[in-house]
C-alpha cells in the first residue's frame, strides 16, 4: 500500500483502510492476528501512536478486537440465521422446543437460557399498547437471556396478560416443553400470526455488560406481537438482539 503522506486523509486513517480491506477482502479472515503496532511501524514508516490509532478506529467499528497479553485479532462472527417463514411453526413446539431454542440446534450449537426475572409488574408504554391493556396496567413478564455455545445471544422479555397465564407454567423457571406459545395454546389460545417490528441503535451500557458486545457492536432491537385468529394480542414480545451474531431472513411472495 502507498501512503500519501501529502494527502489530507490523516495517516492512521490510511493504515485502517488499509486494514480493513485486507479483512473485507478476506486476506485477514475471521480469527486472524493482525500485525503488531512494531509491525506497522516498520511496514508504514509510522509512529507507534499513529499504529495505535489505527487499530483503535478498526475496534470501534467492530471488526477487530483485542485479547489481552495475545494482540489484536479479526472478531469471529458465526451468524445465526434466523429463518421467519419457519421461526413458528407448530413442528417445532410439538417437538418441545421454543422457536430460539430449534434455530439454535438446527445449526449446530448448544442452546440454553437463565430467567432474569419473574412476576408482574407495570406494564410499558409501549408495551400496553401493543397488548392492547390500559396504561399502566399490570402484566406478566417472563425476562431471560439466551445463549447459544455459551455465548449470550440475545435478551428476550416476554410480556402476557395476567388472566391468560395465571395457573399456567408461563409463571414458572421451567415453562415447559415448546414454551410459552405451547403452554398459550394448550390453555386454548390459538396462534394464528406474528408481527415483527425491527429497528437498530447503539448498545447501553449495561446491554453492552450482559450481552458481552465489542466496541463498535449495534444491536438489533426485536419486537414482535403474537395474535390469536381474532387479532387478539397473546404476547408482546421485546428482545434485544447481538447484531453481528445474527441474520434474519424473510422469503416474500410477490
Amino acid at each position: 500500500m502507498q501512503i500519501d503522506r501529502g494527502g489530507d486523509r490523516a495517516l492512521y486513517r490510511q493504515i485502517a483502510d488499509y486494514l480493513r480491506g485486507e479483512i473485507e477482502d478476506g486476506r485477514l479472515e475471521q480469527g486472524a492476528r493482525l500485525p503488531t503496532e512494531t509491525d506497522l511501524m516498520e511496514q508504514f514508516g509510522a509512529a507507534r501512536g499513529t499504529c495505535r490509532q489505527a487499530l483503535a478506529v478498526l475496534t470501534s467499528e467492530g471488526l477487530v478486537e483485542t485479547q489481552q497479553g495475545r494482540g489484536v485479532f479479526v472478531r469471529i462472527r458465526p451468524p445465526l440465521i434466523r429463518t421467519a417463514g419457519d421461526r413458528f411453526s407448530r413442528k417445532h413446539r410439538r417437538a418441545g422446543k421454543g422457536a430460539y431454542q430449534a434455530e439454535v440446534e438446527s445449526q449446530g450449537y448448544s442452546f440454553r437460557q437463565e430467567i432474569r426475572e419473574l412476576g408482574t409488574t407495570k406494564a410499558p408504554d409501549h408495551v400496553a399498547e401493543r397488548l392492547g391493556v390500559r396504561r399502566g396496567a399490570k402484566v406478566f413478564v417472563r425476562r431471560r437471556r439466551m445463549w447459544a455455545d455459551e455465548v449470550p445471544m440475545q435478551l428476550a422479555d416476554s410480556y402476557f396478560r395476567t388472566d391468560m397465564v395465571k395457573g399456567t407454567a408461563i409463571t414458572e423457571e421451567d415453562s415447559g416443553p415448546g414454551g410459552s406459545y405451547a403452554r398459550l395454546e394448550e390453555s386454548g389460545y390459538r396462534l394464528a400470526r406474528f408481527r415483527e417490528e425491527i429497528s437498530a441503535r447503539m448498545p447501553t451500557p449495561d446491554e453492552l455488560r450482559v450481552l458481552r458486545l465489542g466496541p463498535g457492536v449495534p444491536i438489533v432491537h426485536l419486537i414482535r406481537i403474537a395474535y390469536d385468529k381474532e387479532g387478539t394480542a397473546l404476547e408482546v414480545f421485546d428482545s434485544i438482539v447481538a447484531a453481528d451474531r445474527h441474520v434474519f431472513t424473510y422469503d416474500i411472495r410477490a
